[in-house]
């Protein structure tokens, strides 16, 4: 059998029929703890000697199938889940490094996991090297100097750069370093930064996971060791994923291929309109020939993602302008939904960011996030067109 596609890997990987009710939706296990008959067998199960649960904080049934899952979708041994995103990230970064521990990573990052880099960490005592993301060179350099952490994002959050993994993560190998990707934007659909060598992969699942705009989540994968390690610290800090959520994920997660496939086609269609209108400075997509990172992305990608930005002549005069004359967008600090969603950094991914750290980090004011939904193209592109006209 050949292997499956991504919407029926989507739908199908780790499901299966509840023992107990034998329903195809698995049930919510909405509890806090969970009773044994006696002691030995409640002792085991806290022991690891048995399986089962003892407090949601530390796991859950729920939980547990959507960590599962999107392992799968991944290509990894295990997965644990987060309250949101930056939970996640922060939780994963806490687990890894020590004061005196160096981090590679590069400035094209969501404004919060750029500041954890420029700010929190370092306060710490860990050193934190902020790369210029379009030099893969000195990337590269700065890595075999010897590093501890090597922290990617790809495409990068707004300005859908494409770092590229293999390469990367070949060097970080050399010199034992363990390598995070974040893989919101691309979506275990298009890209499976385990394929290319990295440790661990993660995500806001609010976004492209959940797909909907009603969960906060995050997700994080990679070999059982790491994964545990992540893991320990989450279980203490306390930012697990609420069952209802992971009942809402599971859900969504069934049309997640179906939904990227559309979304990828329509931002394709979407970008290359926007090339040529004569009110748009600069587009920023990587299935476009003219992307700087065109060709990684050729060899690294299987869809080029549903994520655009764009740039208006006019500056952030004309964000302001423009996107409230738009009808099939909403302005909104989100990503990733069946609703397009747009916005200016200066107000979603970077907006704990001073002007002249976004200028800093080769964010222009004039940018313009577009989080392309499932609407039909033609529609999109028309009111486009009607707010640019403006």
């Amino acid at each position: 059998m050949s292997q499956p596609g991504p919407s029926t890997r989507s739908v199908h990987l780790t499901e299966q029929v509840d023992e107990a009710t034998r329903s195809v939706v698995p049930p919510i296990a909405a509890n806090s703890a969970f009773a044994y008959p006696d002691v030995a067998s409640w002792r085991a199960v806290a022991l690891g000697e048995a399986d089962g649960h003892i407090y949601a904080r530390n796991s859950n049934p729920t939980t547990d199938r959507f960590e599962a899952k999107v392992a799968a979708l991944e290509g990894a041994e295990a997965g644990t889940s987060f309250t949101t995103g930056m939970a996640a990230i922060f939780t994963t970064l806490h687990a890894l490094l020590r004061p005196g521990s160096r981090v590679v990573t590069v400035k094209d990052t969501y404004g919060g996991t750029y500041l954890l880099f420029t700010e929190v960490f370092p306060a710490w005592g860990v050193q934190c090297d902020v790369m210029d993301t379009d030099d893969h060179d000195a990337i590269e350099a700065e890595i075999r100097a010897g590093c501890d952490l090597v922290y990617l994002e790809t495409p990068t959050n707004p300005t859908c750069k494409v770092l590229d993994l293999a390469r990367l993560s070949a060097a970080a190998a050399d010199v034992g370093a363990t390598v995070v990707v974040d893989n919101t934007f691309a979506t275990p659909i298009n890209t499976r930064p385990l394929e290319h060598g990295a440790d661990l992969v993660l995500h806001s699942a609010s976004k492209f996971l959940g797909g909907h705009g009603d969960v906060l989540g995050g997700v994080v994968c990679g070999g059982e060791d790491l994964v545990h390690r992540v893991y320990a610290a989450r279980e203490i800090i306390g930012t697990g994923m609420d069952p209802q959520v992971a009942a809402l994920m599971l859900r969504s997660l069934k049309t997640l291929g179906l939904r990227v496939e559309r979304q990828n086609a329509t931002a394709l269609t979407v970008a290359e309109h926007l090339e040529g209108h004569p009110r748009v400075t600069r587009v920023n997509y990587p299935g476009l020939a003219s992307h700087p990172h065109h060709d990684v992305a050729a060899r690294q990608m299987d869809g080029f993602g549903g994520m655009l930005s764009f740039a208006l002549d006019g500056g952030f005069a004309a964000v302001e302008e423009v996107l409230p004359k738009l009808q099939y967008a909403y302005l909104a600090a989100n990503l990733g939904q069946v609703e397009t969603i747009v916005g200016p950094p200066a107000t979603t991914s970077h907006v704990e960011l001073t002007d002249a750290e976004r200028a800093g980090a080769g964010i222009p004011e004039g940018l313009v996030r577009y989080s392309v939904g499932v609407e039909d193209a033609a529609d999109l592109i028309d009111d486009l067109d009607a707010a640019l006209a403006t």
